[in-house]
């Protein structure tokens, strides 16, 4: 078998990972609906190979704060994968789920962490539900890590370790709300082999 880059990624594979993308949004969408008690709609305007260096200017100026949480992804394939979130979206998630003023802007607590680490975990779960149910592998997440920091300090991580694999990783853009659009970005990073494995079960020949 010939070694597979995502370099090699043409507009069909990337039809198929935005569809996989809508799909996890939408499941995203109806859990967080749920969780806060509010009705949601959204949309996946952009999805995207990028190179991984460039994740941070993609997403907001790399001196900007953001919400960053990360997890391992297991099973039938390795890697990792990220959402992150501007602070205005944070906060107005959190704020809605703590039934907190919308102006309200004090650092995290840790209550606050927590709660928007459980937001990661359900969103991050409804994508990798999605690429499960089209691919039929068993996919799962380790236990979410949670970070606020410089988008350019959050986004050094997969940098780094997408660098072992390949130059570009998939980027999924999510817009989501009702009165207030919130968006948010899904970084997904699995090993090479792992690539391969998603596409065959997608149907196409390696």
């Amino acid at each position: 078998m010939s070694k597979f880059s995502l370099d090699d990624m043409n507009t069909m594979y990337v039809d198929v990972l935005k569809e996989i993308g809508n799909i996890g949004a939408g499941n995203a969408t109806t859990a967080i609906a749920t969780m806060i008690n509010a009705r949601m709609n959204m949309h996946v305007p952009d999805v995207r190979l990028i190179e991984a260096s460039k994740l941070g200017g993609a997403i907001c100026p790399e001196d900007e704060t953001i919400v960053g949480i990360f997890l391992e992804v297991e099973t039938d394939i390795s890697g990792s994968m990220m959402f992150l979130m501007r602070m205005d979206s944070a906060y107005y998630l959190v704020n809605t789920l703590m039934g907190r003023d919308q102006s309200y802007r004090e650092p995290f607590s840790e209550m606050d962490l927590s709660a928007m680490k459980e937001i990661g975990n359900i969103i991050a779960g409804s994508y990798l539900s999605a690429l499960s149910s089209m691919t039929n592998l068993v996919i799962t997440s380790s236990i979410p890590y949670i970070a606020v920091d410089m988008a350019a300090a959050i986004l050094s991580v997969p940098a780094i370790q997408f660098g072992q694999y390949g130059d570009n990783a998939l980027m999924i853009e999510t817009e989501f709300g009702d009165d207030v659009m919130m968006s948010g970005f899904f970084i997904l990073m699995p090993e090479q082999g792992s690539y391969e494995k998603i596409l065959t079960s997608l149907g196409f020949a390696m």
